[in-house]
């Protein structure tokens, strides 16, 4: 087809042509390096005054227990919910910053970038889950409170220190032994509140109990009353009656008749010490706690202990439960996973370079054009079978194709040279990089529809370059543009397609409908450029 012909032939011009390569691949990459040694590692972040906890998660899980409820993640992650947690929900609190391996932590801590580093071991939730106050309580229990809080090489919570540093580190070491006591205190308190009372917990009582000989006389003086109200209770029961009857025959009555005055008796003998002492000689309190009485104590054991602390549910694992308080809320805002800052730069010049040079293409293809004009090339172009569309798209064909070209290369060179990252849904850089591209191509078209002259496309060229990228924010950061430019920088393609950047490269969870509209809107600007250069075009 004439239109592949014409397109062959224009790649190879430009392919030729080593300001292209210049301009299009070099300046950008020599820019961006440039730009991100004088701005420093700070650019691109933004100011916080919260306090930073670092940490390296290597926590291997919980271990297996059958019918487990709690907890439903590993303790590591409860311990930094209760960390990055915002209570109020004004957005302060502490920032956990989440390191990858104990290698880098040891690496920031050794520079002095981080005065302390918090590394969840590998043992950390198998020792968290068997800390209990209890002596027996089914494992081998572990202890982790000391003189000064818990004591974190009991749980598996090592502390990397920057001995420059001591009063920061002490600072971290001090909010984490809060976190800490907050997330295991309540759960031993839990678990040792649940035997309060249960079968295990009356049957030591019992047994303990049992030793206590003889049964002091006091006891049977305070049973008296009890034993009083049984033996009445039980002569008036019309079954016992009838049960004397049988054994006693004619001297029922007579038995029934002493009552009182046996009665009266055995209250006499209770409230003789003497009498008592001997009568309680061989009996322990243990004896009476029978396996029944303790069923039904038990219970009523520990509705008491909570009915003496309304304001506390021992039955909890949780301090919210515990102290009967609000949930901590906010965590996922304030954590965060570490990015080399050296990276985060980039993450922020890269895109803005690739787009901005992405319309750098306006010189190129305008140089193109006037040197086709001054060797006759248009001219013999319209003497040729081809329409002014069919010329435009075969002009237009490698022109796109070494934008494409340039767009991938900056953004690897950008994961190669600078580290940057392509984020969480990199595939959909494509579509951005095809689409900006599409407007870039467009507008060079118009420009080189218009210029006759290399001076008119250095100027026009230059001038829209430089104008579009400073209004649209690929040269400063529309953050620090006021308001009103902000919304005015919307009428460039550039401005869309940083939006679609910022998504992509800035966000852990991009908004695909925002990369979406802005790839439609860039393909809509590329349209309309292309209809003005098709209306523009002149061959002559």
């Amino acid at each position: 087809m004439p239109v592949f012909t014409l397109a062959a032939k224009d790649l190879r011009l430009l392919l030729r042509d080593p300001r292209s390569a210049v301009i299009l691949l070099l300046m950008p990459l020599v820019l961006t390096l440039v730009m991100g040694l004088a701005l420093g590692e700070g650019f691109g972040e933004k100011a916080d005054d919260r306090l930073r906890v670092s940490v390296v998660l290597l926590d291997g899980g919980l271990p297996a227990k059958a019918g487990r409820t709690f907890p439903a993640k590993p303790w590591s992650e409860l311990v930094l919910d209760d960390l990055a947690a915002d209570p109020d929900g004004t957005g302060g609190g502490i920032r956990v910053e989440v390191i990858g391996t104990r290698e880098e932590a040891e690496k920031l801590v050794a520079r002095g970038k981080r005065p302390a580093v918090l590394v969840f071991e590998r043992e950390f939730s198998d020792r968290m889950d068997r800390a209990s106050f209890l002596a027996a309580p089914g494992f081998e229990p572990v202890n982790p409170l000391g003189r000064d809080g818990v004591v974190q090489e009991r749980v598996g919570l090592t502390v990397l220190r920057d001995p420059t540093q001591p009063t920061a580190s002490a600072v971290i070491e001090q909010v984490a032994q809060v976190s800490m006591f907050r997330v295991v205190i309540p759960y031993m308190i839990g678990q040792a509140f649940a035997r309060v009372g249960d079968d295990r917990f009356m049957e030591h009582l019992a047994e303990g109990l049992k030793e206590r000989k003889p049964l002091p006389p006091d006891v049977l003086v305070q049973l008296d009353p009890t034993v009083q109200k049984l033996l009445a209770a039980l002569l008036a029961d019309p079954k016992f009656d009838a049960m004397l009857r049988r054994e006693f025959g004619l001297f029922t009555n007579t038995i029934k008749g002493q009552m009182p005055q046996f009665r009266r008796l055995v209250s006499e003998a209770f409230r003789d010490r003497e009498v008592a002492a001997r009568v309680g000689k061989d009996v322990s309190i243990g004896e009476v706690m029978t396996p029944a009485v303790r069923a039904e104590v038990g219970p009523g054991v520990k509705a008491g202990v909570g009915e003496l602390f309304p304001s506390y549910d021992f039955t909890a694992l949780t301090w919210q439960q515990l102290t009967r308080t609000g949930e901590r809320g906010g965590a996922a805002a304030n954590r965060a996973v570490y990015a080399d800052p050296g990276a985060k730069r980039y993450q922020i010049l890269v895109p803005q370079f690739t787009v901005m040079f992405a319309f750098f293409l306006v010189l190129t293809v305008g140089w193109l054009f006037v040197a086709e004009r001054t060797h006759g090339t248009l001219v013999r172009l319209r003497a040729a079978p081809l329409s002014r569309g069919q010329v435009l798209l075969g002009k237009l064909l490698p022109c796109l194709l070494v934008s494409l070209v340039q767009g991938v290369v900056l953004l690897l060179a950008g994961r190669v040279v600078f580290g940057m990252s392509w984020g969480a849904e990199p595939w959909l850089l494509l579509p951005v990089v095809a689409s900006t591209s599409a407007a870039a191509v467009g507008l060079a078209m118009l420009v080189a529809s218009a210029a006759k002259t290399e001076t008119q496309v250095a100027v026009y060229g230059t001038l829209l370059v430089l104008v579009l990228g400073g209004a649209s924010g690929s040269l400063m950061p529309r953050e620090l543009m006021p308001e009103a430019m902000k919304r005015a920088s919307q009428v460039t393609p550039h401005a869309w397609a940083l939006d679609a950047y910022s998504q992509l490269l800035g966000s852990p969870t991009p908004d695909v409908g925002v990369v979406v509209m802005s790839c439609v809107v860039l393909l809509a600007f590329g349209a309309a450029f292309l209809a003005l250069a098709w209306w523009r075009l002149d061959l002559t």
